[in-house]
């Protein structure tokens, strides 16, 4: 399975129709001068680091802080959601599965790229790809591991199979050290992987120094 780094995902040189046709479109606009320099791919880095995930972020950071807002978020999230400006197409109908000490949620569509896009922003290129969505579901603790997350042998993983009518966002644990970290504090701790489910938090490097 490929997470942009590892073997058996996207190779390079193996473009999709879709890709090729996008890059077909870039080059006929740079041509006739519509784009320049980097926009292209500033554009895209801004909306897969920050202004997607972000919203995602704030969201989680809420729900960590404010025990109303959690609740209203896992009992409604779409709704919950709309409260900070969060929703839009592709976000119509989200589900928020938080992780405890006993369960640990993975998300995956097993069809095709279901993707919270208003949430987490643009989807990585592993979640898309073929291993990704048949290994996952199969053997999910290997695949976790293999993005660097290792959970005890007792915590259950659940796999949620996102679709056209419902797409689910991971709340993840708060991490042990923050408690003294307001909401603002919090958001950049909180990633986009942790919210799929194949990572956890970044944890402070305070609390790790302690």
């Amino acid at each position: 399975m490929s997470h942009d780094h590892g073997a058996g995902g996207h190779h390079p040189g193996e473009l999709s129709d879709g890709e090729v046709r996008a890059r077909a479109l870039e080059s006929l606009f740079r041509e006739k001068g519509y784009i320049k320099g980097n926009v292209v791919d500033e554009i895209i880095d801004t909306y897969t680091h920050d202004i997607g995930p972000l919203n995602g972020a704030r969201a989680v950071a809420k729900a960590w802080v404010d025990p109303d807002y959690r609740e209203r978020l896992l009992a409604d999230a779409t709704s919950a959601l709309k409260e900070l400006g969060i929703g839009g197409l592709q976000g119509e109908h989200m589900v928020a599965v938080p992780n405890t000490d006993d369960v640990h949620n993975v998300v995956v569509c097993t069809l095709c790229s279901c993707y919270p896009w208003p949430v987490l922003g643009l989807p990585p290129r592993w979640y898309k790809d073929a291993p990704y969505r048949a290994r996952v579901v199969r053997e999910p603790r290997k695949v976790l591991a293999e993005f660097g997350t290792t959970l005890p042998d007792e915590t259950n993983i659940q796999v949620w199979d996102s679709s056209a009518e419902v797409r689910y966002l991971v709340v993840p644990q708060r991490p042990a050290g923050t408690e003294g970290l307001n909401e603002e504090d919090l958001v950049p701790l909180i990633t986009r992987d942790s919210m799929i489910g194949v990572t956890l938090p970044a944890v402070p490097s305070e609390a790790v120094a302690k």
